[in-house]
């Protein structure tokens, strides 16, 4: 597998996760309110890029790199003023929007230096 390839699939494979975690999140597992909250239309947000980072494109890549920051200030903020579950499930959305972060830069990298033939 080449890393294109890889990068690719890291950055949709770690985007569903967000995706999943996040729902999970503030519906079940650790909500601010018992039943769930309004912080859960966080996901809504994270559908935009989903798309566009399936269709391998670059413009994308590129946006929703800054885009995942927000994500990943959010998780470090709620890691360390939260305790239990909650602190765990920040820091696991850290790890994610991180490797995000990664992917989809290394990403855009690669594919605009293939296209200008370098």
């Amino acid at each position: 597998m080449n890393l294109n390839r890889l990068l690719y699939l890291g950055s949709v494979a770690s985007l569903t996760a967000l995706i999943f975690l996040c729902l999970a999140w503030e519906l079940w597992l650790a909500p601010i309110r018992p039943g769930g909250s309004w912080l859960v239309l966080k996901v809504v947000f994270l559908l935009f890029p989903l798309f566009g980072i399936l269709r391998g494109k670059v413009y994308t890549y590129q946006w929703s790199s800054m885009f995942i920051l927000i994500y990943f200030t959010e998780g470090v903020v709620r890691g360390w003023s939260d305790h239990g579950l909650s602190q765990m499930l920040a820091q696991i959305e850290v790890a994610l929007s991180m490797l995000f972060f990664v992917c989809v830069i290394y990403y855009a990298r690669a594919m605009k230096r293939l296209a200008a033939g370098v």
